[in-house]
């Protein structure tokens, strides 16, 4: 018989084990180097213990569902939710259905339960639980470079690329057009921030000092730069971004912004700035997503451009009670990259 329950300090071996029966041993030294900052030190975590439900089979672990905590605004209410993250499930407990209730337990016991970045089989699952299906996240690239693959992945025809070359040089002269600066600590402005703007937001996770610090200051697998828009002493608005290079070429991801919706000039500033540092970076293109409507102009303005949408994106809120119309659109609410572990 399988049993389901909360994950215990002693269970960490076996824990690992499963890890390395189900994705191997690269894969399991990877999650490895950030189990225990995505899951220990959480600042969301309140008792000490990671949010993950555990299938046991006698004396093994056969299976797990591991979420990260947050908190989320819902309507202008805060509540307690949790990201679905890593779930797996050994082959001796597979077609047992046993996927079902680890999903099952996850939604009992959180506010909220969110995913991003499904995979096809998640994302199926939700479908036969019917769970609300936000589709996917909106996606934005600028080409930087001659050399730029489109934002779908293709070569460019030669106009194209000389578009993309006026793109370029607008960028280097252009004047960013407020005091931003590049932090390495986040301070509690950030928290004043969230509070300030969190009501332009029908959704989205509680973004302040305490969440940003952990969630991008102190990772151990990934560089962020952060750079913060400032004014009469205090952060406006700010942008988090990382450069990568990949198989199509040198990208500046434009992670995690946020600034208040009504402000244009605050985002207009953040993206300037990000062109600045791509190009700097040598990046071929900036890439981001963003479900919040209201910044999508900021994006069309600065010579982004809109491509197929990449990600699926489900909620399901528990903790309150939201019309039936809630779920119709994600364009009032505030997910991006950064949000959940999409960006590994």
């Amino acid at each position: 018989m399988i049993e389901i329950d909360r994950y215990r300090p002693a269970d960490r071996p076996a824990l690992d084990g499963l890890y390395r029966s189900v994705l191997g041993d690269e894969k399991a030294d990877e999650l490895a180097r950030r189990w225990d900052w995505l899951y220990l030190e959480n600042p969301n975590v309140l008792d000490g213990a990671p949010l993950i439900w555990l299938a046991r089979k006698d004396e093994a672990i056969v299976g797990q569902y591991a979420t990260m905590p947050v908190r989320l605004q819902v309507n202008g209410t805060e509540i307690d939710a949790a990201w679905g993250t890593d779930v797996m499930v050994a082959p001796d407990g597979q077609r047992q259905g046993l996927g079902n209730r680890l999903f099952d337990t996850w939604d009992r016991n959180v506010g909220a339960a969110i995913g991003l970045g499904l995979t096809d089989a998640s994302a199926a699952l939700f479908r036969k639980l019917q769970w609300p299906d936000l589709g996917r996240v909106p996606r934005f690239a600028k080409p930087l470079s001659a050399a730029a693959p489109d934002i779908d992945g293709n070569t460019p025809g030669s106009l194209v690329a000389a578009k993309r070359a006026v793109h370029r040089a607008i960028a280097m002269v252009r004047p960013v057009g407020g005091d931003v600066r590049l932090v390495t600590e986040i301070d509690e402005s950030f928290t004043r921030l969230w509070e300030r703007v969190a009501s332009r937001f029908d959704f989205a996770v509680r973004r302040d000092a305490a969440y940003l610090d952990w969630k991008y200051v102190r990772v151990p697998h990934l560089r962020y730069s952060i750079a913060a828009l400032r004014r009469d002493g205090e952060t406006t608005g700010y942008a988090i971004y990382r450069h990568t290079v990949e198989p199509k070429g040198r990208f500046t991801i434009l992670v995690d912004y946020l600034a208040d919706p009504a402000d244009p000039t605050a985002m207009t500033a953040l993206l300037r700035w990000v062109d600045r540092a791509a190009l700097e970076a040598g990046s071929d293109v900036i890439r981001t997503f963003g479900t919040f409507a209201g910044f999508h102009p900021r994006f069309r303005e600065a010579g982004y451009l809109p491509g197929n949408p990449a990600m699926r994106f489900v909620a399901k809120i528990n903790a309150v009670t939201v019309p039936a119309t809630f779920y119709d659109s994600s364009t009032t609410w505030h997910v991006t990259l950064g949000d959940s572990d999409a960006d590994r």
